[in-house]
């Protein structure tokens, strides 16, 4: 046995997880807690690490920075949300109903896991403070970001862009331009003189 996984052990054990605890998603979920109640800049992973229950250098096992610990929230979030409807789709066999449970399901997911919506205002929120977005609400903004990136992965996924957008790359420089657009659309306003 090598002897990073007897620290992951010891740090797993830490947390109340024992020998096969997962780490992991201990500090996910610490990390999702924290984003609900402060926001995603609120916290640190040291206090990510108090929450779980580990050793401050803990968390340092799984994630390179705080930044990588958010993008695996937003990653989990987004793949317990894709189960959940999947879920739905495969226990509901009539269409109509089908759409109408897999719209409520998707709200309950959101209302129950606030954490990877939450991401989307709080950068928002954040280029706001940096001067890079005007003022305004931050959730309305959001909404609208949201809408565009939404709407751009529907058609994609739907080939209505499959003569423009034929590779991956395509996709993601084409996600590029609209979202600049959006932030163009979003800037601060010129003050009049």
């Amino acid at each position: 046995m090598g002897r990073s996984t007897g620290r992951r052990r010891r740090a797993g054990a830490e947390a109340g997880l024992g020998r096969g605890g997962d780490l992991a998603a201990a500090l996910l979920r610490a990390a999702e807690a924290l984003i609900v109640e402060r926001g995603p800049q609120g916290f640190s992973l040291r206090e990510v690490a108090r929450r779980a229950r580990v050793s401050e250098a803990a968390p340092y096992w799984h994630f390179a920075n705080k930044e990588a610990l958010l993008a695996a929230v937003a990653e989990a979030g987004f793949v317990a949300l894709a189960a959940a409807l999947e879920a739905v789709r495969g226990r509901i066999k009539e269409p109509g109903r089908r759409l109408r449970e897999l719209g409520i399901a998707y709200v309950r997911f959101a209302l129950a896991h606030p954490a990877p919506f939450g991401l989307l205002v709080a950068a928002i929120a954040e280029a706001q403070r940096a001067g890079r977005i005007r003022r305004g609400d931050a959730e309305e903004m959001a909404v609208a970001a949201w809408s565009l990136v939404h709407g751009l992965s529907a058609l994609l996924i739907d080939r209505q862009l499959a003569r423009r957008v034929t590779t991956a790359r395509d996709a993601e420089i084409l996600a590029g331009r609209l979202t600049r657009l959006l932030q163009t659309g979003l800037a601060p306003r010129p003050t009049k003189a």
